[in-house]
């Protein structure tokens, strides 16, 4: 991933509502967000839900060229939930839309605001198949093992690619 200069990594999840229609909206506003170029977009996969009962999600992942820092990146993502009805009420509940900084660069961050690497992401199969899908040797700083070794290392059985 050398080549890029502030590439970033999210994660985008859906499972209220039109999710299809919501997450590809949400990569729509991104793009158009000024500092923000889209470099790239996964494959959408329906995963089953963690938490309470609730329907199945629909997750992808996005490769950002970014021109602003990590906490305006946050920022800008967190208006764009809010722009799609995303209200925080229950840990894991269901969701109009989720998007998640990732990675960003090869930066390790930890404030009480933002974590980067996101702190879950290697325990999940729902943000490792569709990033390994399009940054299979970006290498996760903590770990420092490429998303293709992570994917691995996780049980991928509940996330079925969208047909």
């Amino acid at each position: 991933m050398g080549s890029l200069q502030n590439a970033s990594a999210i994660a985008l999840g859906s499972n209220l509502g039109d999710s299809l229609a919501t997450v590809e909206a949400a990569l729509e506003t991104l793009a158009q967000t000024p500092g923000i170029t889209l470099k790239a977009r996964s494959s959408w996969y329906k995963t089953k839900a963690v938490g309470p009962p609730q329907p199945d999600y629909l997750n992808g992942c996005a490769i950002l060229q970014v021109e602003i820092k990590p906490h305006l990146l946050l920022e800008a993502l967190l208006q764009i939930e809010q722009k799609f009805g995303r209200v925080r009420q229950e840990r894991w509940g269901a969701r109009s839309l989720d998007l998640d900084l990732l990675l960003y660069d090869d930066l390790i961050l930890d404030t009480p605001n933002l974590q980067i690497p996101h702190p879950r992401m290697r325990e999940r199969a729902f943000v490792l198949v569709p990033l390994a899908e399009i940054a299979p040797e970006w290498v996760e700083p903590v770990s420092g093992c490429a998303i293709k070794e992570l994917v691995k290392q996780v049980d991928c059985s509940n996330v079925y690619l969208l047909s």
